[in-house]
């Protein structure tokens, strides 16, 4: 949408075809808990989320946070910065910046054919589509954009189903997986079954190296949110290495293990593990359940060894949340595939936006923030490949 809106300011006839019923159903999703367009942040340090993905970040440099707060101003929907430097309108929903932005839309004059899924290309080169009753029809046009998604959260359209054709076109694309995802666990049935839906609040989990802080949420398979999505792609890659990694919750990153250790020290007589734990450390019965589960429900009673264990309570993660409870994809249309104009270098004419591309970056308002800028760069892209033609003939 974001590329059809540059593409109509530039003066064209735009067409958006949407396989759903309507379009923008994924923004929508995205805002149900509050629409994180983007992240305020010295720009150099908000790069550095997008790895080794430099035309990406030449997007998002070109199409910069500040450049997308002014887009959302311009619908009506002026945006705060959070507490924790995440950027969200001011009604902290998707819907009415949604409705302002279909109502421009219309007035560019872009049109929108929905129950259009499109099928690959003609032999005319053509994108084919085949519509609600099941007829296929053929859309020539002078360049087009695509931006299908991944393939998280399917039922708001992005499935990934144009994986195969493009391949069938000698286009390389890596596998699709899943990015800020779960992780997968094999608890016990009694963990299992009491605590699912139970948050772990002000933990610190540590991955390959990496620590996160935050609240994460105990799952019927694992654990997801808050601190698990920030290290779900190094720990999915491990997983796919060797077959398992561990992972380690600090229940207690406030204080340090001998503070944790002098605290446990007094312990009365006959108190229970369960008793001793929340009145020397106010451990919630989440976490002892934590503690008991790592340990095969024999946690050491040494206050020093306890208190070890509370600062890295070991966990096996044996797989990740599937790509369809995932928020985000990775993999995709391999990078070396585009030029710096985001246009197919096999398919001239044809340019790729968004989670189609092999990149992936956390949760925090910087997929929504790339996937803006590559839209807008995409577009700029076929404006600047038409040019170039007028310019020649």
């Amino acid at each position: 949408m974001i590329a059809a809106e540059t593409l109509a300011t530039a003066g064209w006839a735009v067409t958006v075809y949407e396989h759903m019923p309507s379009v923008g159903r994924k923004l929508l999703l995205a805002g149900r808990s509050g629409l994180n367009l983007t992240h305020h942040e010295p720009l150099a340090t908000l790069l550095q989320h997008y790895g080794d993905a430099a035309v990406v970040r030449d997007a998002v440099v070109a199409f910069d946070p500040a450049a997308l707060r002014a887009w959302a101003d311009g619908l009506g929907e002026s945006t705060f910065v959070g507490s924790s430097g995440r950027v969200f309108p001011h009604s902290m929903r998707a819907t009415p910046l949604l409705r302002a932005w279909l109502a421009r839309l219309a007035g560019l004059g872009v049109r929108i054919e929905v129950r259009h899924r499109w099928l690959g290309w003609a032999d005319t080169g053509a994108c084919r589509f085949a519509q609600a009753d099941g007829t296929v029809v053929d859309r020539a046009a002078d360049a087009t954009v695509f931006a299908l998604g991944g393939a998280s959260w399917p039922r708001v359209g992005s499935d990934g189903g144009w994986v195969q054709p493009f391949r069938e076109a000698g286009v390389v694309v890596h596998d699709l997986r899943p990015a800020n995802c779960g992780v997968h666990i094999a608890w016990s049935t009694t963990f299992r079954d009491r605590f699912p839906g139970t948050p772990l609040k002000n933990i610190a989990l540590t991955a390959l190296g990496t620590t996160v802080r935050g609240d994460a949420v105990v799952t019927s398979t694992g654990l997801e949110s808050g601190p698990v999505y920030p290290v779900s792609a190094a720990v999915r890659d491990e997983v796919a290495r060797h077959g398992a990694c561990t992972i380690a919750v600090d229940l207690q990153p406030d204080l340090t293990e001998a503070a944790i250790s002098q605290r446990l020290s007094h312990r009365r007589p006959k108190e229970s593990l369960t008793t001793w734990l929340r009145r020397t450390l106010a451990l919630p019965t989440v976490a002892e359940g934590l503690v008991r589960e790592a340990t095969g429900n024999r946690p050491p009673i040494a206050p020093a060894a306890l208190a070890h264990l509370l600062k890295a309570v070991p966990l096996t993660v044996h797989a990740v949340a599937p790509i369809d409870r995932a928020i985000s994809s990775a993999g995709g249309i391999a990078l070396a595939e585009i030029d710096e104009r985001f246009m197919l270098r096999r398919l001239p004419g044809t340019f790729v936006a968004g989670e189609m591309l092999d990149w992936e970056a956390p949760t925090g308002g910087y997929l929504l923030q790339a996937t803006f800028a590559t839209g807008v760069a995409a577009a700029q892209g076929a404006i600047a490949l038409q040019r170039g033609a007028a310019a020649g003939k």
